[in-house]
């Protein structure tokens, strides 16, 4: 073989080896385990799981797999946060906002009172600053966090009695998801925070007079109507619930960068994936529970303006005393001015016309 034929063929050896080793030798069989907050019924937050690792596996020619575990299987449903930060877990699947009572900061990673709807929040986390900033928030304990899921506005909750005025809330003990409590209890709330799967027997014996979870399709299947007849909307506490992919950062840091970008990528479908199955599956859901004689109320409009007035002052009182909370809430409150200017022109004006129409 004459020189310039052995040249010819190193160059393409290296050509080849530049082109094809990075995929064949850093997408190692790799086996990983996920972590959810919530029970394998309900197959919405649960199997939002599942099409994650489903995606991943595909994403990598079944090379990455991970197997998924609902609440409870390896740890509580509220001690994921904390077995992805030391390493028991590489990921978990849950809603941030579960653990205000470590820092009330983590609820703007998923939702608080009066917050940013689902778009507004995911145009937030990838087109304003809130990914960035909530990355630097969870660093300081070991995770990589990305927006992995979101129900769209929730229902008030379930309600043996009517709520009429404030004063019906003076001493309610009520299930309620995260931040919300905060709000609720300076109106007489006493808030319970309960998981997801435990929220049907406290209801049913009366340890609680009333409970929210998300909305029709999930609320069906965990049957709280037939223990609290009266459904209230909206839930103002919950206007765009994000749910979050949780990664132990050192675990992250480990991979390969096909399987890095492998993992953004699922939890992006999973994401899309999970508002769209609640948008499609909520009303068929509410016309069954209507014809079990489920009675739909709208929360009054003195409730709703007694629970924004509480809000601000307490997202104030948050600012002068937590500087996490601060830098973050700030930079949220000015994108959700923003966003809403936006949002009250063309998207409401042509939702209000659209749904007054018979079709």
């Amino acid at each position: 073989m004459d020189r310039r034929s052995i040249i010819k063929n190193a160059g393409l050896a290296g050509v080849l080896a530049a082109g094809m080793a990075p995929s064949v030798h850093a997408q190692s069989t790799l086996r990983w385990r996920i972590a959810s907050s919530f029970p394998k019924s309900l197959d919405t937050l649960y199997g939002t799981c599942e099409v994650f690792a489903k995606k991943v596996s595909e994403l990598s020619g079944g090379k990455f797999t991970i197997s998924t575990h609902a609440a409870g299987e390896l740890m509580p449903a509220f001690g994921v946060l904390d077995g992805v930060s030391n390493g028991t877990i590489e990921m978990a699947n849950t809603a941030s906002y579960y653990f205000f009572g470590k820092d009330p900061t983590y609820a703007l990673d998923c939702a608080i009172p009066f917050g940013l709807n689902s778009r507004q929040m995911t145009a937030w986390m990838y087109e304003g600053n809130g990914l960035k900033l909530l990355r630097e928030h969870f660093g300081k304990v070991g995770i990589i966090n990305f927006p992995m899921g979101n129900t769209g506005v929730q229902m008030g909750g379930w309600f043996r009695k009517e709520v009429n005025s404030v004063a019906d809330l003076k001493g309610l003990k009520f299930r309620c998801g995260g931040f919300a409590g905060r709000v609720l209890e300076r109106l007489g709330v006493v808030p319970q925070n309960i998981p997801g799967g435990e929220i049907y027997q406290a209801l049913e014996k009366g340890t609680i007079d009333a409970a929210e979870w998300v909305g029709p399709y999930d609320d069906l299947k965990l049957g709280f109507n037939k223990v609290a007849p009266h459904y209230y909307y909206p839930g103002f506490w919950e206007v765009g619930p994000q749910l979050s992919l949780y990664v132990n950062q050192k675990a992250y840091e480990g991979l390969s960068s096909e399987y890095k970008a492998i993992v953004e990528c699922a939890a992006a479908f999973a994401h899309t994936d999970m508002q769209a199955k609640y948008d499609a599956r909520n009303m068929p859901a509410l016309k069954t529970l209507l014809g079990q004689g489920v009675k739909l109320h709208a929360f009054p409009k003195e409730v709703l303006s007694a629970s924004f007035k509480v809000a601000m002052e307490v997202y104030a009182e948050l600012n002068d005393t937590n500087p996490a909370w601060k830098k973050i809430y700030t930079d949220y409150a000015a994108f959700r001015k923003e966003t809403n200017l936006w949002f009250s022109l063309a998207e409401a004006s042509m939702d209000d016309f659209m749904q007054a129409q018979k079709l």
